[in-house]
C-alpha cells in the first residue's frame, strides 16, 4: 500500500495536516475496493484530489475517470448526459448519444456537487447504485453498467435531507464511506507553505523573481479567515505575482489583497424593480384588512362605551387598541363618555346607566345607526382602496412617481402599471 507522504508528493498535495492526512489515509485504504465515496468539505478546499487518488490506486486504473460537475449542467439535460439518449427521445436529440456511465464502464466517475442534483435524477442515480442499471432517455431497454462512484459536496447534507431537496437512501448509498477535508483556516500551518508553492508557480508561469513575504505578511495570511480556501489563497498569489513590481511584500500591501468579507462584500439585496407585483398587492390587501379589523375592534368598543356609559372598566381592558389606534397615550386622557365620543366625532346623546330613562334605548340605536355607517364605508372594494392610496399619493406629491412609490412601499415600475390600469 503506498505511503501517505508518497500520495502527497505524487499528487501535488502540500501540508501536514492531521485532519488531512487522515483524509489521505482513508482515501488509500478504499482505493483497491469497489465501496461508493463520499467527499465532504467546503467549497475550495480540494476535494478532487481525492477521487483521483482513490481511482489510481485501484483496480480501475486504465479504465476511463470521468468528472462530472453536476451543478453545471442545467436540470432539463442532465439525464441525457449521465445516461444518453435514444435518437428522438427530445427535440434536438438527432442521433443515439452514450451518457457518462455509458463510457466509463468498468472505470470510476466522480460526480462532482453532487447535492445539486434534481430528485428525479437522483431516483437514476440509486439505482445504478443498487444495481448497476440504467435507462436512456427515450428507451425501454435496460442497460447494465460497471462504474466505480466517488461524489464530493459542500453542501450540509442531513440540512438537505430535512428539506427534501436529497433523497436519504441515496445519501446512505453515496456515504458508505465519508471523507472530510479540512477547510483552509484549519490548516494554518499549511498556509505560508501552499502559498510558497504558488508563488513559485506563477513566478515561472509568468517568467518573474519568486514573491517574498515580510514576517508581518506571512503573520497577516496566516490568521486570515480564507473563506474561500485554497482557491482564494491561489487567486491571491497569482494576483500579487502579476500585479505587484515589489517582489518583497509587507503586511500593508497584504491587505490590499484580502477582501474584508464583513464590509466589502455586496449585500443581497432583492431589487424591487424585480418584485413580484403579487406579493405587493398581497402586502396591501394585509394592510387593508388589518385597518378593517381594527375598525371593527373600534367600532365593538365605541358600542360597550354607550351601552354602560361607564369608561373606567372598557378603558383599562382596551388600552392597547387604543393606544394602537391613537398611537399616544390616550389610554390615559379620556376619563368619560363624552370626551371619548368627542375623540371619535359621535354626536352625543344623553346616556345614563338606568335602564329607566327612555334617552337609553335612543342612544343605543344611534350607536347602531353609527355602526352601520362604518359597515357601509367598509363595503368599499380593495380595488377603490387601492386607488384611493395611489391618487392621494401621487397629489401629496405633486405626480412625483418615484416619491409617492417609495411611500407606498412598492416599485416604480408597479406604481405605472396602476396608473395604466385606473386610467389616472
Amino acid at each position: 500500500m503506498e505511503g501517505i507522504q508518497t500520495t502527497k508528493q505524487r499528487f501535488g498535495i502540500i501540508g501536514d495536516n492531521p485532519a488531512l492526512n487522515r483524509a489521505i489515509e482513508k482515501a488509500i485504504q478504499v482505493a483497491p475496493t469497489d465501496i461508493s465515496v463520499l467527499v465532504t468539505g467546503e467549497s475550495g478546499v480540494g476535494k478532487e484530489s481525492v477521487p483521483r487518488i482513490i481511482h489510481s490506486l485501484s483496480h480501475r486504473k486504465h479504465k476511463k475517470y470521468i468528472a462530472v460537475n453536476c451543478g453545471a449542467i442545467p436540470e432539463g439535460t442532465i439525464d441525457s448526459e449521465l445516461f444518453g439518449h435514444e435518437k428522438g427521445a427530445f427535440t434536438g436529440a438527432t442521433t443515439t448519444r452514450s451518457g457518462y456511465f455509458e463510457e466509463a464502464d468498468g472505470g470510476t466517475i466522480f460526480l462532482d456537487e453532487v447535492g445539486e442534483l434534481p430528485l428525479p435524477t437522483q431516483v437514476r442515480l440509486l439505482r445504478v447504485l443498487e444495481n448497476g442499471e440504467f435507462l436512456k432517455v427515450g428507451s425501454s431497454k435496460t442497460q447494465k453498467t460497471d462504474v466505480r462512484i466517488v461524489a464530493a459536496t459542500n453542501v450540509r447534507m442531513f440540512e438537505a435531507i430535512k428539506e427534501g431537496k436529497f433523497r436519504e437512501d441515496l445519501y446512505y448509498r453515496l456515504s458508505t464511506i465519508d471523507i472530510g477535508l479540512p477547510p483552509l483556516r484549519d490548516r494554518k500551518s499549511d498556509i505560508h507553505l501552499l502559498f510558497r508553492k504558488f508563488a513559485s508557480d506563477f513566478a515561472l508561469k509568468y517568467k518573474m523573481p519568486t514573491i517574498r513575504l515580510s514576517e508581518e505578511a506571512t503573520q497577516l495570511l496566516i490568521s486570515y479567515r480564507w473563506s474561500g480556501n485554497i482557491r482564494q489563497l491561489r487567486n491571491v498569489a497569482e494576483q500579487i505575482s502579476v500585479l505587484e513590481t515589489k517582489r518583497e511584500v509587507d503586511a500593508a500591501t497584504m491587505r490590499n489583497y484580502l477582501p474584508d468579507t464583513g464590509t466589502r462584500l455586496p449585500a443581497i439585496v432583492k431589487d424591487k424593480e424585480q418584485s413580484d407585483f403579487s406579493n405587493e398587492r398581497e402586502i396591501l390587501y394585509k394592510v387593508l384588512f388589518d385597518m378593517k379589523s381594527d375598525l371593527n375592534d373600534l367600532k365593538k368598543l365605541t358600542l360597550e362605551l354607550m351601552k354602560n356609559g361607564n369608561t373606567q372598566d372598557v378603558r383599562e381592558e382596551n388600552k392597547g387598541l387604543i393606544k394602537k389606534i391613537y398611537d399616544n397615550d390616550t389610554e390615559d386622557s379620556y376619563e368619560t363618555v363624552e370626551e371619548v365620543m368627542d375623540v371619535l366625532q359621535i354626536p352625543q346623546k344623553p346616556i345614563v346607566a338606568s335602564p329607566e330613562v327612555t334617552h337609553t334605548s335612543t342612544s343605543i340605536n344611534d350607536a347602531y345607526h353609527f355602526a352601520e355607517e362604518i359597515e357601509e364605508e367598509e363595503t368599499l372594494s380593495l380595488h377603490d382602496k387601492e386607488l384611493e392610496l395611489i391618487t392621494k399619493s401621487l397629489e401629496r406629491h405633486k405626480g412625483k412617481r418615484k416619491a409617492a412609490a417609495q411611500e407606498l412601499g412598492i416599485s416604480e415600475r408597479t406604481l405605472y402599471r396602476k396608473i395604466k390600469q385606473f386610467d389616472l
